[in-house]
């Protein structure tokens, strides 16, 4: 694969200043495909300067040319989706049809979005004898994962510039080359020199130089609670502002009335989708008594057609912790109905689609995210059962309602707590809010929701 040997900060490739480069390695089949710089908080301060130089500028260009470059973005991005996909597959390890579905369609769906966006949003309004404007937080520092490594980048860079800020970017050392090529796509779009600038390096190296960084006015994070609870400390103690999307263990809550088999086969495509490592995926599906025998059946059906077709985790301690999980809920008593610990392929990091049964809402399973594909079946006694059930974790980023009539579902939606719910099936809107409640994270992503996380408010008396 293509890789630059270089930082892209205020408008070109430059040298890193260290030495040190980290291998990208396909998961498929194990080996290296490229390297990439290990960027050091040199490089981080290198790039935080350019952004902090190109703000004033760009923060003054009308709203109408911000959305005019991301709109050429877009239009760039279209025409190398298919390079897109063939980048992420070769990184992540995700199917090719996937990555030219998902990990290429669903970016310039959002880019274009915030090009809209960006000519459209009321930057000011008129309340009483006040003018009430919107302007840009300043520099953002966006650390972004490798689970859906182009998706990420732009949810968080599109807002950013849609809003006037400037971005530093440092992506996932796993899938560091999609971001390259995001690079050079907005170069070819002719965003100014220093509106964006990308580091890329291992996490607690320039990741965590660019969250302390004290020229950044805004951080970005997409990743783990754990590493999420750490940025928010340092943000708080020097009051900076930060956008957290963390971890979740979503409720796929099947009601009595549901058409079962639909409900089953959906849910269960949704865990194994991109290897089951999606934040927001279904991974608890809560069955009422009656039904659950059917279920626990018709799921372990469906896990079964998927093999190892649904490609290899991200890299080989992903595959050991996923397996552990694994092993973890045999010896806490669930019963394996698909799939198992071990290893489907002699190479490539692969994991078995794996179902348990007999779940009890206090099992590790059931609690933790796995981050794999692994499901966990749960009975419930009545709907009020059910409802704490699927609020009784730490996590609230998703969850999914299947009921006979839209009206039953969404009045069960209402009373969860979590950011956003599928109600029987509901499609990916790219302009509804994403986020979550408790420790899934703070603020949202997408939509006017996403764009208003990257304004401040001024306020002019008359």
């Amino acid at each position: 694969m293509k890789a630059q040997d270089g930082m892209y900060i205020d408008g070109a490739w430059r040298p890193a200043r260290s030495r040190e480069t980290i291998a990208v390695v396909n998961p498929a089949d194990e080996q290296v495909i490229g390297r990439v710089p290990a960027g050091d908080a040199q490089d981080v301060d290198s790039a935080v300067r350019a952004a902090r130089a190109a703000l004033p500028g760009w923060a003054a260009t009308p709203p109408a040319e911000r959305g005019a470059r991301l709109a050429a973005l877009r239009d760039v991005l279209v025409a190398r989706k298919d390079e897109i996909a063939e980048t992420v597959t070769a990184e992540l390890g995700a199917p090719l049809k996937f990555s030219a579905a998902v990990h290429a369609g669903a970016p310039i769906a959002v880019a274009g979005s915030y090009a809209e966006l960006a000519t459209t949003y009321a930057f000011e309004e008129k309340v009483g004898n006040s003018t009430v404007y919107l302007e840009p937080v300043g520099v953002v520092g966006a650390i972004t994962p490798w689970n859906y490594p182009l998706h990420q980048i732009v949810a968080k860079v599109a807002p950013a510039l849609a809003a006037g800020c400037t971005v530093v970017l440092k992506p996932a050392e796993d899938t560091p080359l999609v971001a390259q090529l995001f690079a050079e796509a907005v170069h070819e779009a002719g965003v100014p020199a220093g509106v964006f600038n990308l580091v890329t390096g291992l996490g607690p190296v320039a990741g965590q130089a660019l969250a302390e960084h004290p020229g950044v006015d805004l951080v970005s994070f997409t990743g783990s609670t754990a590493v999420g609870r750490r940025i928010g400390a340092s943000a708080g103690a020097a009051v900076k502002r930060v956008a957290l999307e963390l971890g979740g263990k979503s409720a796929n809550v099947i009601l009595p009335s549901a058409d079962l088999a639909k409900a089953v086969n959906v849910g269960v495509a949704n865990v194994m989708s991109n290897s089951g490592q999606t934040c927001s995926a279904w991974t608890r599906m809560l069955v009422h008594r009656d039904r659950y025998d059917e279920a626990v059946e018709l799921a372990a059906a469906a896990a079964a057609k998927y093999g190892d077709r649904i490609g290899p985790v991200v890299n080989d301690g992903q595959r050991r912790r996923v397996r552990g999980y694994i092993e973890k809920g045999v010896a806490e008593g669930a019963r394996l109905v698909a799939g198992g610990p071990d290893a489907p392929r002699a190479q490539g990091y692969y994991v078995r689609p794996t179902v348990f049964a007999d779940v009890t809402e206090d099992m590790t399973i059931a609690q933790e995210e796995i981050f794999g594909p692994v499901l966990t079946i749960l009975r419930y006694e009545d709907e009020e059962d059910a409802l704490r059930i699927a609020n009784g974790t730490a996590y609230g980023l998703a969850g999914a309602v299947w009921a006979g009539d839209e009206a039953e579902a969404a009045a069960f939606a209402r009373r969860m707590e979590t950011g956003q719910v599928d109600i029987n099936g509901g499609r990916f809107n790219p302009l509804a809010p994403f986020g979550g409640y408790k420790q899934s994270g703070v603020g949202r992503e997408l939509g006017t929701h996403g764009l208003a996380e990257y304004l401040q408010t001024k306020s002019l008396q008359f």
